[in-house]
């Protein structure tokens, strides 16, 4: 991802979660970018192969990480 697309979708993410602490980092696959909230990686978004301009933010969440019933 261009530093320019880094930048606005951290933005956004910042915005829409908000957020101060979300920082969006390059990987060294050029199609995506690692997201982390302080120090903790969350996910990762992908450009969208059919919508130029467009991002897919994709997080798992994992059972150990979920509060016991």
């Amino acid at each position: 991802m261009k530093e320019s697309d880094l930048k606005r979708v951290e933005a956004h993410m910042k915005r829409t979660f908000n957020h101060g602490g979300i920082k969006v980092k390059a990987r060294k696959v050029a199609d995506s970018a690692e997201v982390y909230v302080d120090d903790e990686f969350i996910g990762v978004v992908f450009e969208d192969e059919d919508e130029a301009g467009s991002f897919m933010f994709e997080m798992a969440i994992l059972a150990e990480d979920l509060p016991q019933d």
